[in-house]
């Protein structure tokens, strides 16, 4: 069984779109699936567009998203384990290639990422910018992650210590266990942030995680960009 896993909070814009892609992307497979939402004290109707969808929802209050990913990994029964931004469209590429790469011995891997919707043109650049630096390094992106059970157990999963950039210390986690791997087909995601903020606010957010260190990533009131919930009122 394949499970994709979705953490989620105030996402009742999103979601409906990022499971219905799940469900045409698996739905030609032979192997059975499950969509499991976590959702972390959503204060809107995000439980219930989930369940509408047709995906198992289970209920937690960390607002956190590493906790987030790491209950929808112990509710799952899957051998392969997907994880999903609410914001984020896959295809039946990334589940292809995903499984073929985990089933060649790899310990896991990600996407490279395109922005959906309109940006505004310093946003599109600086996503270009990040992409080359980040990818080269080898490092899967928070929208989409995949392994195994066994993997994700030998690692003990998300590191729960950290409020932002867990998917750098779950890649690298992955990695000295064995083989990690980017995949070259891009998995669609909002570009809500590059719309909602200024480009100073962002880069202000983003070096000062980088400055903060590793007790920035630790503290969710030094998070802001990530964890004041601000979403649109409207799909992009």
């Amino acid at each position: 069984m394949i499970s994709f896993i979705i953490p989620a909070y105030n996402e009742e814009l999103e979601l409906s779109s990022t499971i219905a892609a799940i469900h045409t992307a698996a739905s030609r497979e032979t192997q059975r699936y499950e969509i499991i939402v976590v959702d972390d004290a959503s204060t809107d109707a995000t439980p219930e567009v989930a369940a509408r969808a047709g995906a198992k929802v289970i209920s937690i209050n960390r607002r956190q998203i590493a906790a987030a990913r790491n209950a929808g990994a112990h509710a799952s029964q899957g051998k392969y384990l997907f994880f999903v931004d609410a914001d984020t469209h896959i295809n039946r590429t990334h589940i292809v290639e995903a499984i073929a790469t985990l089933d060649k011995g790899c310990t896991g891997g990600g996407a490279r990422v395109l922005i959906k919707g309109f940006v505004p043109l310093w946003g599109r650049i600086l996503v270009r910018m990040f992409c080359a630096l980040y990818f080269r390094l080898n490092l899967g992106a928070g929208a989409f992650l995949f392994t195994t059970r066994r993997n994700f157990a030998a690692i003990g999963g998300f590191d729960e210590q950290y409020f932002v950039a867990e998917e750098v210390w779950f890649s690298l986690d992955l990695r000295k266990i064995g083989r990690f791997k980017v995949l070259a087909e891009p998995v669609l995601t909002s570009g809500r942030k590059l719309r909602m903020y200024s480009a100073r606010q962002i880069l202000w957010n983003f070096f000062g995680v980088i400055l903060g260190g590793l007790s920035a990533a630790q503290s969710r009131a030094k998070l802001r960009l990530w964890y004041d919930g601000k979403r649109e009122k409207r799909a992009a």
